[in-house]
């Protein structure tokens, strides 16, 4: 397999938008946490956890792409 042939697997992008994915379930939780109830920290938590895991797996899809 060539470097153009492996660079447009479709597996890469697959694990794009599951970084995608990951990271919009990760915006989702920062806004979903009610002030109220105090699980507000909780809610941070997860959605920075989420955040961190989604840019992490995009830029290995990116940078295998690269390569």
């Amino acid at each position: 397999m060539n470097k153009t042939e492996e660079a447009n697997d479709e597996r890469h992008y697959l694990l794009i938008v599951v970084a995608i994915i990951i990271g919009m379930v990760g915006v989702y939780f920062r806004f979903a946490g009610d002030p109220a109830s105090g699980h507000q920290f909780f809610y941070n938590c997860i959605a920075n956890i989420l955040l961190v895991l989604g840019v992490a797996i995009a830029l290995k899809a990116i940078f295998a792409i690269l390569k």
